[in-house]
């Protein structure tokens, strides 16, 4: 079975630090060789990943695309993607944000997207599917107020209790930020709007308009760290709830580790109960979107940075599982500094697995790839 040119293609990309926003330009890099960057209907994005979907949105209207293939990606994309890689971010943010005063560390972290990659660019101003050739994107953030997914969109931003806002004067700095501030490092982000602004809440709360006027928000990761909710259904206005055609997802969410010494004291513990929490709802949607795929109730593909690429069975895979490949997923999850090699390896893991899976899993039918992006760094 082959994916029909005309099909709608969504694409999820995992929270996971700069771990996820390397592996995930990897996964890029193969969509836009095979000629289906040009095509996403939709990219869905949490944390690590938010940072690469808000570069790809930022710099969309510059990529030149013939068939579905930007001659110019690595320039446009690739390139300042490894360069924000390149630094480290997160411990000097923290620290600003928990010694400023009025400030919260996600406020920090905002200045810091804005700085360095978007400006004040808003998202209203992002390129929209509905007046040119674009995706949806789709930023997701935890609302701490109602427990629900938050997301960003060009058009409008949304909650499952508070409704939609289809006038919100929102930057991409602020969603990436939102999308990216773990808890308690770089969270809350202070979210302020105008309550007269929304519609459809779910029901009439009694205390709507102040949960409306100030939103606070920590990393989308929280609810769901593979941003997986905006593929299975478009949340947007008159109830439309449609799911895109074929289903892809970059996922490269840190592996959960077996700890010998858990802290026991009452308030050390509620991290690692996190965690259990966090790594238990993340397992569930990922059994059951690989069990839809294998009993064809949906088209696509899951590929993770702790995917075995030899369970693919592939000839032309680039690769096969080896003791770099298997050390990666080890990659702890941080804004920190990553070097050269660091880099090199990630990209060309998400690139090799997202080889093989669009291939075999989704059913494309495209040539196996010929080489690697970051050839220096290669994992064969």
């Amino acid at each position: 079975m082959h994916a029909a040119n005309d099909s709608s293609i969504g694409l999820a990309l995992s929270g996971g630090g700069f771990r996820a926003t390397l592996f995930g330009l990897g996964s890029l890099w193969r969509l836009n060789e095979a000629g289906l960057l040009g095509r996403l209907a939709r990219v869905t994005s949490v944390s690590g990943g938010s940072i690469l979907a808000g570069i790809l949105a930022f710099h969309w209207r510059q990529l030149r695309f013939v068939d579905g293939r930007a001659d110019n990606f690595e320039a446009v994309v690739a390139t300042p993607v490894r360069e924000f890689c390149g630094q480290s971010i997160d411990i000097k943010t923290a620290a600003l944000g928990h010694l400023v005063p009025f400030m919260t560390s996600g406020e920090f972290l905002a200045r810091r997207y804005a700085k360095d990659l978007f400006g004040e660019t808003r998202l209203h101003a992002l390129p929209d599917p509905g007046s040119e050739p674009a995706p949806r994107f789709v930023f997701y953030a935890t609302n701490m107020q109602t427990g629900r997914s938050f997301r960003f969109t060009q058009r409008y931003i949304a909650d499952y209790y508070l409704g939609i806002s289809s006038a919100p004067e929102v930057t991409l700095a602020e969603a990436v930020a939102a999308s990216s501030a773990f808890p308690p490092i770089f969270s809350p982000v202070i979210l302020k709007t105008d309550p007269a602004t929304w519609e459809q809440p779910h029901k009439e709360l009694p205390n709507l308009e102040k949960l409306r006027r100030r939103i606070v928000l920590a990393d989308g990761g929280v609810y769901d760290n593979m941003g997986l909710e905006g593929l299975l259904h478009d949340e947007g206005r008159r109830g439309l709830r449609r799911s895109v055609d074929v289903l892809l997802v970059s996922d490269a969410g840190a592996p959960f580790e077996i700890d010998e010494t858990p802290f026991e004291d009452d308030l050390l513990q509620l991290g690692r109960v996190r965690d259990i929490l966090i790594d238990q709802t993340r397992a569930l949607r990922k059994r059951w979107l690989v069990e839809d795929f294998k009993a064809g109730r949906r088209r696509g593909a899951y590929w993770g940075v702790g995917t075995s690429i030899g369970d693919y069975h592939d000839p032309g895979a680039l690769t096969v599982d080896n003791e770099i490949t298997v050390a990666l997923e080890s990659i702890p999850t941080r804004l920190k500094k990553f070097g050269a090699r660091e880099q090199g390896r990630l990209i060309n893991w998400g690139y090799a697995l997202a080889d093989v899976a669009l291939r075999s899993r989704a059913s494309f039918a495209i040539a196996p790839s010929q080489g690697w992006p970051v050839p220096e760094w290669r994992l064969d």
